[in-house]
């Protein structure tokens, strides 16, 4: 396992599950939230996009955490492990909601700078 990827739906524990899988494996993690988003919420192109992916991609070792299923054929090919979290909705809600919460008014460390 060198190259993973971690996708579900929102609440369903992907950057939680990255971070522990990172600091175990000693492999960096990438949140493609933190990565295509711009200052103000301002998503990336769809260009920009695929030149972030890629260079991601060429590295020996990682684990993106992140859906975007506009570009997820390249990492499914690239990844030696797919890891899918499907909770029941209920739970990635409770989880959302209680994530909103407790980050109201903060900028969670996986997602990018306001």
């Amino acid at each position: 396992m060198s190259k993973i990827i971690v996708i579900g739906s929102s609440g369903s524990g992907k950057s939680t599950l990255s971070r522990e899988l990172s600091n175990i494996l000693e492999i960096p993690v990438y949140h493609l939230d933190k990565l295509f988003w711009k200052p103000n919420w301002v998503m990336t192109t769809k260009d920009e996009q695929f030149k972030i992916q890629n260079s991601l991609l060429d590295k020996n070792e990682w684990i993106i955490d992140g859906n975007y299923t506009g570009i997820l054929e390249e990492r499914l090919l690239s990844a030696d492990t797919i890891i899918f979290l499907n909770l029941p909705r209920r739970i990635c809600y409770y989880r959302v909601f209680k994530r909103l919460l407790k980050n109201f008014g903060k900028t969670r460390i996986d997602m990018g700078k306001d």
